[in-house]
This record gives structure tokens, C-alpha cells and sequence, in this order.
């Protein structure tokens, strides 16, 4: 079976080499050398001022929050992984949705005001797939309402938008780096931010709030990345380049064989997409479920992202209704896209899908890799 993503795995003897410095050193985990050489080469890499590296992306989001005192509620994304929802409930923060944008598939600016509450703290947003959110047109509506504003960026590792990184934007961004992401670390995250005060906060907060061996600053917890985690980040970052050349191969076939039959995300405008996941739209909920059949049947398993719409969800009641994302999350599968993925796999995938594509052209706009 052909899965929806495959874990790039790097170079074994350069893994090999560095477990064999954490034998020798017996350093571990407290941010040991190897998690410290891996925040200053993202850093560089990503553009970005600040990276606190954590143990996983759920965590970097609940650090996000409480670094940044939120309370009350946070107008939210219902077209999302369920983690960005689940944890502001799991720090006793309200999600409040808004609707999504029906080309971009991100939260909808024009919507975030009619979900305002008396005591909402808080933007949450989530790059979608890598795509970046109306950033600008967030940012006025958070200022003008002085609202804090939090990206999940779980898709967006290496995503640029107007000339620069995309986690560069709002007062702190999160990274997943989860096995099945691009960029990985077996299990981990980051927290971003260009706010100095902020990110030692974040750092404090994820060592149980421990300055130093006699000191304790405040409140934390233990998100704290292993030095063997940090051993396959640097591994998989050294491969980054040829990573996402091939995904970028493998979503340009797709996008020419498929963009006239089936609704693709439209791209952000001004921005680099990292083709972290290449998802399409089928043209019901009738004929996304034929074409996962067909797909299986054919030793091909897409994955259903994101389903369902979170604004359905139990333990977030009570909601409004967000027809938007009700009606993708009932239309949308995401097809294999990984580095090593064959051409005539591509193709079966392909072949398999386009009998089942009844709707003329659907496809908003080009995806296309900025070169």
C-alpha cells in the first residue's frame, strides 16, 4: 500500500555518527549540543530570529499561548489539524470559529469580526497545507481590535511570502516537525518569534520555568527536545534542498494532469509553496469517497485532510455552523507526495482519478513552485 506520506529518513551513517557522540557524551536531553547546533543552523536556514525547539508541535502551541497570556477565547480556523483547536480547549481558551476562504482554504479575515467575543484574546491561524494566510489583512484585524495573533505553521517549514519566511508573521509562529512532516525530528516542534522577551519566556517555560539550578522564574513544563531527536533534524536539514525539489516534481505532474479536472488549492499570491501535502477537492461527498475507494483498491491510501470540520465537534459545542469548511472537509483528500515516490505510481494515481473527475475545470489557479 502506497501511503498518503513516508517518513525521509537521511543518511544512516551520519545518524549513526551523531548517536555515537550522545554515547560518548551521555548528554541527553536539557538542551544538549546537539539541539543547540540544530536551533542556530534553523535559524539560519528559516530566516527567523528566535526558535525555541520543543517536543512536539501540540506542545509548542499550549507554550505559545500561556508565553503569551491568553484567556477567554480565540477566533479560530475550523479547517485545520485537530490540535490547533484542541489545545486552546486544553488550556481553557474558547475556540470560537470563523469560516474559511473558499480559494485559499484559510481562515476567512473578512469573517474573524462577526466571531469577536466580549473576551476573545486572541487570532489563532493555520497555514493550511503550507498555504499562507491573508496575513496583512489578519494583522489590521488583530490591531484594530488588539488582538494577539498566533500561525500554526505545521505545514509551513520553509514557506516564504512576500520575500521572506512566513513564520516571520504574527506574534509567534509554530512548527510541527512530527515523522510525517517534511522537515522532521521523529517527534518535536519549535515555537517562533521575533520578540526577544518572548522567546525566553518560552525557553524558561518549557523547563519547568527553571532559570538555573537554584532558581525558579515562574510556572513551565517539560517540552524539552532529545538530543537524538536533534540528531535526525540535522540529518534530515542537510537533505532539505533535494527534499523539496522532488516534492516539487511530484506536485507539478499532478497539478498539469489533475488542475483541469479537480478544485486545487488556490496559492497565496506573492509566496513560495513548500508542497508539504498536495490536496485535491473532488466535486462531492459522493465522488471523493468513490475516488478513495478507487485509489485503495488500486494499493493507493490518500488520507482524508482535514476531516471533519471541526466546528462539529462535541467537546467544542457550541459552534455556529461553518458551511465553507463543512462542504471541503466533505470533498477533500490528500494525495502521496513524498521523496522517492515513483513516476508510475504517480501516474497509476493519476489514471485512477481522472475517469472519476465528472466536473469541468475546477482548479482556481496554477500550482506552481516560485523559482
Amino acid at each position: 500500500m502506497i501511503n498518503v506520506t513516508k517518513s525521509y529518513m537521511g543518511n544512516p551513517e551520519k545518524f549513526k555518527a551523531y548517536v555515537d557522540g550522545i554515547y560518548a557524551s551521555r548528554w541527553l536531553t536539557n538542551r544538549g549540543p546537539l539541539c543547540c547546533e540544530l536551533e542556530e543552523r534553523l535559524k539560519d536556514y528559516l530566516g527567523v530570529r528566535n526558535i525555541v525547539l520543543v517536543s512536539n508541535g501540540t506542545l509548542a502551541l499550549q507554550v505559545a499561548y500561556r508565553a503569551l497570556g491568553l484567556a477567554g477565547s480565540a477566533v479560530t480556523t475550523p479547517f485545520s489539524f485537530v490540535a490547533t483547536s484542541s489545545t486552546l480547549q486544553w488550556e481553557h481558551i474558547r475556540p470560537v470559529f470563523a469560516d474559511i476562504c473558499p480559494q485559499s482554504w484559510n481562515l476567512d479575515p473578512k469573517r474573524i469580526e462577526a466571531s469577536l467575543q466580549a473576551d476573545t484574546s486572541a487570532i489563532v491561524a493555520t497555514h493550511v497545507f503550507g498555504n499562507p494566510c491573508a496575513v496583512d489583512a489578519i494583522d489590521r484585524v488583530a490591531q484594530l481590535h488588539r488582538l494577539k495573533v498566533i500561525y500554526d505553521g505545521a505545514h509551513a517549514f520553509g514557506v516564504r511570502h512576500a520575500g521572506q519566511s512566513v513564520l516571520n508573521r504574527g506574534h509567534v509562529s509554530t512548527l510541527s516537525f512530527h515523522a510525517t512532516k517534511l522537515f522532521h525530528t521523529i517527534e518535536g516542534g519549535a515555537v517562533v518569534t521575533n520578540d526577544d522577551d518572548l522567546a525566553e519566556r518560552v525557553r524558561l517555560m518549557t523547563n519547568f520555568g527553571i532559570a538555573d539550578f537554584e532558581t525558579i522564574e515562574g510556572l513551565g513544563t517539560n517540552a524539552k527536545l532529545n538530543e537524538f531527536s536533534a540528531a535526525m533534524g540535522l540529518c534530515i536539514l542537510d537533505d532539505i534542498a533535494l527534499i523539496l525539489e522532488q516534492r516539487a516534481e511530484i506536485g507539478d505532474f499532478y497539478q498539469r494532469h489533475l488542475g483541469d479536472h479537480l478544485q486545487l488549492q488556490q496559492p497565496t499570491p506573492d509566496s513560495e509553496p513548500n508542497f508539504s501535502y498536495f490536496p485535491v477537492a473532488l466535486a462531492s461527498h459522493r465522488q471523493m469517497l468513490a475516488a478513495r475507494a478507487a485509489l485503495q483498491e488500486a494499493d493507493i491510501n490518500p488520507r482524508r485532510y482535514f476531516y471533519p470540520s471541526l466546528d462539529t465537534i462535541d467537546y467544542l459545542q457550541p459552534q455556529r455552523p461553518q458551511p465553507v469548511s463543512r462542504g471541503l472537509a466533505q470533498r477533500v483528500l490528500c494525495l502521496p507526495i513524498y521523496p522517492g515516490l515513483g513516476r508510475q505510481v504517480q501516474q497509476r494515481i493519476v489514471d485512477t482519478l481522472l475517469p472519476l473527475c465528472d466536473a469541468p475545470r475546477l482548479s482556481l489557479a496554477p500550482l506552481r513552485r516560485a523559482l
